[in-house]
């Protein structure tokens, strides 16, 4: 049951994790359109619940998640190395796990107008092989009960912190902590059923069991740190490294690429788990992609060598007494030596963008809209807000002229990105156009007065390195316009 996405952030419709098939058992009514749910499993009080979770900072909120475990240890010895289960016997924390969603939870949702793909997908495991049981259109509580009553069917939520205000805190926090994209899915399942068949991600996972029990078995990677979803051959992926139950407040992690299966045991009316996934396409290889074209281009242009043409037909494969790779490699080597000596800057664009873009913005964000404080002045002291949510590129202008291309510095910022679009795959050119209404654009000699507002904790507006005191002023109103910058 993982949550999986692409790297323009849409979610597969096909990836949707296991879960083991229900016995039939007399069934019990999980309500209609027109009834009311169960009650709540445990007395649970969801107006106050206890925060085993610490929001303070995207710091203290991973801590939290993964206590009682550091963070150093965690990221030396698991991370992208090796599952990892922690069991809590903690009330507490099932309590507030609990709270995060349950099944009770989709009644309301339902009357929120949910589509299958889009929002809901319901699957099980037959045989080894995965069967939807989604419907066109709209998403009825009524159908929804009989598939996991009748079908004995898992039901996928997508991106559930659309919805839910405390996954949207827990995952804006934890985007700032990755600095990268993290997604959700909900996934409720039946006793004795499974969602999905053996299968590996490309994100990395962190499972909270929510509600009830979920029978878990993890095996051996045949793609490490794979690069895309995949569904795995029983024949194929050995015995299980793995043997797990997880519990009401416990947490799994696995890394991208780990072969996995879950079902709900016999005896546990349903399980409730959610899934957070991230770093999908945060490698180095994605890095290199990003980066390679912008550096390649601006050697080029002191480069002679690299403007030469290419000999005559080496595109048909029939160039005569070329050894293309040898000459290549000699590109390649000059590229390095100038990266590592820093002749050129290093830039990711692209990355950064779609990060940017795609990410959820800060929570409460109808505060952020207009500037806060009073405006800045010459004589003021000021500082940044939301670095976590900006980020400084040096681009090509986009203006098109008759001379030489130009580099202007953006600062972008993700304070009205759309929450109800997170992880929803809207159009990357609908959202380009939209950048200028998110972000601003300066002449590059801004670039190092910028740096110095992001290095520091407050600065003095007239100690930025600009040449004028227009400049300066300009800069700083320019920032304070867009809520990125407050007067101290």
């Amino acid at each position: 049951m993982v949550a999986v996405y692409l790297s323009s952030a849409q979610l597969r419709p096909d990836a949707v994790r296991k879960i083991k098939m229900p016995k039939k058992s007399k069934a019990k009514s999980w309500g209609s359109d027109s009834e009311q749910l169960p009650p709540r499993p445990s007395k649970i009080k969801r107006s106050d619940p206890p925060f085993p979770l610490c929001l303070d900072s995207p710091v203290s909120l991973f801590d939290s998640l993964i206590q009682p475990m550091g963070k150093e240890e965690f990221f030396r010895e698991y991370w992208e190395k090796k599952p990892l289960h922690l069991q809590r016997s903690d009330p507490s924390t099932a309590q507030y796990y609990q709270s995060l969603f349950q099944l009770s939870d989709l009644q309301s949702l339902c009357s929120q107008g949910l589509e299958y793909y889009r929002d809901i997908n319901v699957v099980r495991c037959i045989n080894g092989k995965k069967k939807v049981f989604n419907k066109e259109g709209q998403v009825k509580n009524r159908v929804l009960n009989k598939n996991l009553l009748q079908n004995k069917a898992t039901i996928q939520f997508h991106q559930a912190q659309r919805f839910k205000d405390e996954l949207w805190k827990i995952q804006e926090k934890l985007e700032c902590f990755f600095g990268a994209l993290v997604g959700s899915n909900i996934y409720i399942t039946p006793t004795e059923s499974q969602g999905l068949p053996a299968h590996y991600d490309d994100v990395e996972v962190f499972i909270l069991q929510l509600e009830g029990q979920k029978h878990w078995l993890l095996y051996n990677p045949t793609v490490p740190l794979a690069t895309e979803y995949s569904v795995e051959s029983e024949e194929r992926i050995g015995s299980p490294t793995h043997d797990i139950i997880l519990k009401a407040g416990d947490l799994l992690y696995f890394p991208r690429g780990t072969i996995h299966q879950a079902s709900t045991p016999a005896g546990v009316d349903h399980s409730t788990h959610l899934t957070l996934s991230t770093y999908q396409k945060t490698s180095w290889g994605d890095l290199m992609l990003d980066v390679f074209p912008s550096l390649l281009c601006d050697i080029s242009n002191t480069e002679v060598s690299l403007r030469e043409g290419m000999p005559r037909r080496i595109l048909l494969g029939s160039s005569e007494g070329v050894d293309t790779r040898m000459r290549l490699a000699a590109g390649l080597r000059s590229l390095a030596n100038e990266m590592e000596t820093g002749m050129q800057e290093v830039r990711s664009t692209h990355m950064k963008r779609d990060f940017i873009m795609n990410r959820l913005p800060p929570y409460s964000q109808q505060q952020l809209c207009l500037p806060s404080g009073k405006i800045p002045a010459l004589t003021d002291k000021v500082c940044l807000r939301f670095k976590d949510h900006m980020v400084i590129t040096v681009e090509p202008s986009q203006e098109r002229t008759d001379t030489a291309t130009e580099l202007v510095v953006f600062v972008l910022h993700s304070l009205k990105n759309k929450r109800s679009s997170h992880m929803m795959g809207e159009s990357c050119d609908e959202e380009e156009e939209e950048m200028i209404s998110r972000g601003l654009q300066f002449p590059l000699s801004h670039l190092h007065a910028l740096r110095q507002l992001h290095q520091v904790e407050q600065l003095a507006v007239e100690q930025l390195q600009l040449p004028t005191q227009e400049d300066k002023l300009s800069l700083v109103l320019a920032l304070w316009s867009e809520s990125l910058l407050v007067v101290l």
